[in-house]
């Protein structure tokens, strides 16, 4: 039996929202660039990166890098339990499952600390 001790949340019904709340966040994000593509098709660089030199832009693309990993990370997890069990591995899926959610969480913190960097950094 698998137990939710690291999962993203207290309860699959947490879980579950979290991932809904993502998936509108990152379909925003993609209709706000795709929008500002097509309403700007002969942008330059230096353009492009005034729009990401705002705030608002910052944030939004920071609250998106945020959706991205806790929608990210409920979905690995939710693999690793279904797929990566002591059953179906013979005896070895308890490792298995901790070494690729180990893997997955320090991914994700790397990401985190680089989104960040690239967004706030300089």
């Amino acid at each position: 039996m698998v137990t939710n001790v690291s999962s993203f949340g207290r309860s699959g019904l947490f879980d579950w929202v979290v991932q809904r709340v993502s998936a509108v966040i990152l379909a925003s994000y993609t209709l706000c660039i795709l929008s500002t593509l097509l309403l700007n098709p002969d942008m330059t660089y230096p353009e492009w990166q005034l729009v990401f030199d705002s705030f608002s832009m910052r944030f939004f693309t920071l609250l998106t890098l945020l959706a991205i990993l806790a929608h990210g990370w409920i979905g690995m997890w939710t693999i690793s339990t279904d797929y990566l069990t002591t059953r179906m591995m013979g005896g070895k899926g308890t490792v298995l499952r901790i070494g690729f959610q180990l893997l997955c969480i320090g991914l994700t913190l790397l990401y985190l600390v680089w989104g960040i960097d690239i967004l706030w950094g300089n």
